[in-house]
């Protein structure tokens, strides 16, 4: 509602009353009536709005309404333009006694209206403009009819435009300003009419604490100056001509998270002085505009890439190599981080995440890191970014870390649509125990939060603590199809299968191939580095404790298989077998003091669903099957399996990485892709 000010009209003299656009002034019509008085007439100027008990009077000099006095009466005015010059409107009331038509007494309100109004881009158009609702930009609305400005996070990974809180000013590039958003403020009515008053910028302590508002300086300087931010909720403007506009430019320092909404308001509050000193000071008008944060999106497998950024350590050549080939294939640039001679890049992925952040003027790409058991500097991916790529870190409450805490244990699902609600951005898929015990790990409270308030991708928990690292990427893959079809999805799920390796391999055994060897082209110190060694199809058909231990990971797999049909609203048309072995294993990623008795899974050969995804091209580990004929009959099922959805299978021989202190070579790259095409905004979460 807005702002009301009771007036109390006076027959013997005019009043005079200076409000503001937006204004509501309520006229106590029978406060002041002489006696005996049983009605009154009432009229105002051109730009005077009235409302008398629910209907609503233009300001036209001849519209003149007549009313009974017989029930208290409040009549509430407005103004629907500034006044041009001092008392240029006014409000006339005449009170009448029974059978006369000459009134007894006349009552002149003259009025002074200024406009002090704050304006923000609330139809996402790049306009400022006043909507025709002014109580619309209070509220901010979700949809393809909603509306609400919105802002951007400060990502800059070199802190540029970041001011300390006792720094005044700072100097910004051209294009670092369109990752601000921009709010005016508009004085406008007869001059110095507001040389009594105090104009407020203000926000509360909290919201000062996630966001920053600069204004040029008063100079020849390029220069921004920091009036809101950190510390500083208020700032007391200038003294303004009432011709005028300020523009301010606004960024967040953080975003949605458990204790934040992600809405920051910005009020301006006319304030009037007392000539007494004694008399304290009386607020008599506010306007309001609030921001919404974009959320930090994360992009599927299925958007197409823009940029592989990989470590070019010497030991990882050849996975360097072919994953450089399928970048030009892709039309993608690879980029190279800084080298990390203990852990190979292994981090890049299982740390580290693309997504990005997009309001109407800018999209912002940018690195989420999650905390790691080492020191950041030790890994400084950020200097390692293309120009424009932001950088944002975000910790654990206690600072402690899991394997699950980590950015690996993220996947995020294609566009899809479940039990009758649209997800266009897709839902984030994150791993967990389920249940907690002394042995279950889980993803740390504040990253699941901080997923779950951007809103616009909500997560589904997995069951994912069965395997070793625990990472949903394990057992389960995105890949594009390129398909026209009515119903297809434009993707399909690739999951895990013992089931689907036994059986192959059982078929292969059936056709008289039981004496080829998996690992049969691996060195033997890589496998007995790795706790592997060369076994036949026999062999391992009759190994009845790895049949037992993938009976359990088949049921695993099984139970994620349910939920991600019922959460994504797949079928098992949408959903890929692939051949995959598992062993139970103690944990090797921890220190032997917080070593368990609980066996986790952990691939028994290289495994095949951590590939990159590339468009059309895949970079698929070499699981280095049984050769038959020459041909690793697994990676001949895998092409099988691919190839007729229009997908391209390129197996990566890098041995090395794998089960090793590098692990998955997968994980030693991490890749930007497109953003979506859909706007966050339009959606309803």
């Amino acid at each position: 509602m807005p702002l009301q000010s009771v007036v109390r009209l006076c027959p013997e003299s005019p009043i005079h009353v200076t409000c503001m656009l937006g204004m509501e002034i309520s006229l106590d019509i029978n406060g002041c009536a002489p006696p005996k008085c049983v009605s009154f007439t009432i009229r105002g100027s051109a730009r005077v709005r009235m409302d008398i008990s629910g209907s609503l009077v233009s300001g036209r000099e001849d519209a003149t309404v007549c009313r009974a006095l017989s029930d208290p009466t409040y009549v509430l005015v407005r103004m629907v333009s500034p006044s041009p010059a001092t008392d240029e409107d006014k409000v006339v009331v005449s009170y009448f006694c029974p059978d006369d038509e000459i009134p007894v007494a006349t009552a002149v309100m003259y009025l002074t209206c200024v406009e002090v109004s704050l304006e923000v881009d609330i139809y996402r158009d790049g306009q400022l403009e006043v909507p025709s609702d002014r109580e619309a930009k209070k509220k901010w609305v979700w949809g393809p009819s909603g509306w609400g400005a919105i802002l951007l996070v400060n990502c800059n990974r070199d802190d540029i435009s970041q001011p300390s809180d006792r720094a005044t000013s700072f100097a910004f590039f051209c294009s670092e300003t369109k990752n601000l958003s921009q709010m005016t403020l508009t004085t406008q009515g007869p001059s110095n009419i507001l040389k009594n008053y105090r104009l407020i910028l203000h926000t509360s302590e909290e919201e000062a604490a996630k966001a920053r508002v600069y204004w040029p300086r008063k100079d020849s300087s390029q220069a921004l100056e920091l009036v809101l931010g950190p510390g500083r909720p208020s700032h007391t403007l200038i003294p303004l001509d009432c011709q005028g506009m300020e523009t301010f430019y606004v960024e967040a320092t953080e975003f949605p998270s458990a204790n934040f909404s992600g809405l920051i308001s910005f009020s301006v509050s006319v304030v009037e002085e007392s000539e007494d000193q004694a008399i304290p000071e009386l607020p008599i008008y506010k306007d309001t505009v609030i921001f919404r944060v974009a959320p930090c999106i994360f992009s599927p497998s299925t958007q197409m890439p823009l940029e592989v950024y990989l470590c070019r350590e010497l030991q990882l050549q050849g996975f360097v190599n072919t994953v450089t080939e399928l970048s030009e294939k892709s039309n993608s640039q690879v980029a190279s981080v800084y080298e990390d001679p203990n852990r190979l890049g292994r981090w890049l992925q299982d740390e580290t995440a693309f997504c990005y952040t997009q309001a109407p003027q800018k999209t912002v790409s940018l690195v989420l890191d999650t905390p790691r058991a080492v020191k950041l500097e030790d890994f400084p991916i950020k200097y390692s970014l293309s120009p424009g790529v932001g950088y944002m870190i975000r910790f654990t409450e206690d600072h402690r870390v899991t394997s699950l805490d980590s950015i690996g244990n993220l996947m995020v699902s294609p566009p899809v649509k479940a039990h009758g609600k649209e997800y266009p951005l897709g839902r984030a898929l994150i791993g967990s125990s389920f249940y907690p015990s002394a042995e279950g790990r889980a993803m740390g409270k504040a990253l699941r939060e901080f997923l779950c308030a951007q809103q616009v991708q909500a997560p589904v928990e997995l069951f994912s603590d069965w395997l070793m690292t625990g990472h949903v990427d394990e057992f389960m893959c995105f890949v594009p199809v390129h398909d026209e079809r009515e119903g297809e999805k434009g993707f399909r799920l690739l999951m895990a299968s013992p089931s689907s390796c036994y059986k192959l391999f059982e078929k292969k055994q059936e056709e008289g191939y039981g004496e080829a060897s998996l690992f049969e082209e691996v060195r033997t110190d890589q496998l007995v580095s790795n706790g592997r060694q060369t076994q036949t199809i026999y062999e391992l058909l009759m190994n009845d404790k790895l049949k037992k231990e993938n009976d359990y990971v088949e049921r695993c797999i099984q139970l994620n298989r349910a939920i991600l049909k019922r959460e994504l609203g797949l079928s098992e048309r949408d959903i890929v077998d692939l051949p995959q072995l598992f062993q139970l294993e103690k944990l090797t990623n921890v220190p032997s003091d917080q070593q368990t008795s609980k066996l986790f899974a952990r691939p028994y050969f290289p495994n095949v669903l951590r590939m990159i995804v590339m468009d059309k091209n895949l970079g698929v580990p070499k699981p280095f099957g049984p050769q038959i004929k020459g041909i690793c009959c697994l990676e001949e099922n895998i092409r099988q399996l691919l190839e007729p959805l229009g997908l391209q299978c390129t197996f990566i021989d890098d041995f090395d990485c794998y089960l090793t202190d590098v692990g998955d070579f997968c994980a030693c790259a991490n890749i930007r892709r497109v953003p979506f095409a859909f706007k966050w905004w339009k959606m309803n979460p």
